[in-house]
């Protein structure tokens, strides 16, 4: 199971990208600074940006979907109940996860955006997907949140999981890193080996990294771990 870009040329508005490279099964984070392509590249590994050049090829992959920075975009039901339905799970259920019980009937654009978007993502974290696109996922949550979903990232059933943000505070396990840069997407290659060639990298990081301190890997405990390092 692998999302291939070969030679594939992407433009999206004023954006445009060059994407070479293989995600396998496991966890990638992609990374770049607001306005470098990372959600041009996210759509095209969707397929619902075009490629200029090249191509782009999902192998093995069944079930995938695409989950967008601003969760209104999902919203199809007039109700909560009518929304969770809608991925085929159960309202009660995915209502209790978020803290919504017994507000079903309630019209899901009264939510505020991070409310709306802890209800997005739980629909789509229940779902089992060969291929989960996950742009900007933490965009919106408060700290607690960013924390819960970087969590539960780790226990997504998904054979592949790719994540394009611009976060610089929290992050989850990841096996593989990704950096959208002057129009290019770079293969960084398998953490931890590749998180000093990370010139995105956010500065607690480079503080850990400058005192030769690499980290096994980018979630909390990770990073505590190798600031306690003797």
């Amino acid at each position: 199971m692998q999302v291939v870009f070969e030679d594939a040329e992407i433009t999206r508005t004023q954006c445009k990208v060059r994407a070479s490279g293989s995600f396998g099964e496991g966890v990638h984070l992609v990374s770049g600074h607001v306005g470098s392509g990372k959600t041009t590249v996210a759509l095209a590994a969707a397929g619902v940006q075009p490629l200029e050049k090249g191509k782009m090829e999902r192998e093995g992959v069944r079930t995938f979907t695409l989950s967008q920075q601003f969760p209104e975009y999902h919203i199809t039901g007039t109700t909560l109940n009518e929304e969770i339905s809608s991925w085929g799970l159960d309202p009660d259920s995915i209502l209790e996860k978020i803290g919504f019980s017994g507000q079903g009937p309630r019209d899901p654009f009264t939510l505020a955006r991070g409310e709306l978007k802890r209800l997005h993502l739980a629909c789509i974290f229940s779902g089992n997907w060969d291929l989960l696109i996950l742009d900007e996922p933490f965009s919106g949550l408060d700290c607690r949140e960013k924390k819960r979903i970087a969590r539960e990232i780790a226990t997504l059933k998904s054979g592949i999981v790719i994540i394009f943000t611009h976060e610089q505070t929290v992050f989850p396990r990841v096996d593989r890193l990704w950096q959208v840069q002057e129009g290019c997407l770079h293969d960084l290659g398998p953490v931890p080996d590749s998180l000093p060639k990370w010139k995105g990298a956010p500065p607690f990081l480079r503080t850990l990294l400058a005192k030769g301190k690499v980290p096994q890997n980018l979630a909390e405990e990770d990073l505590l771990e190798a600031a306690c390092r003797t």
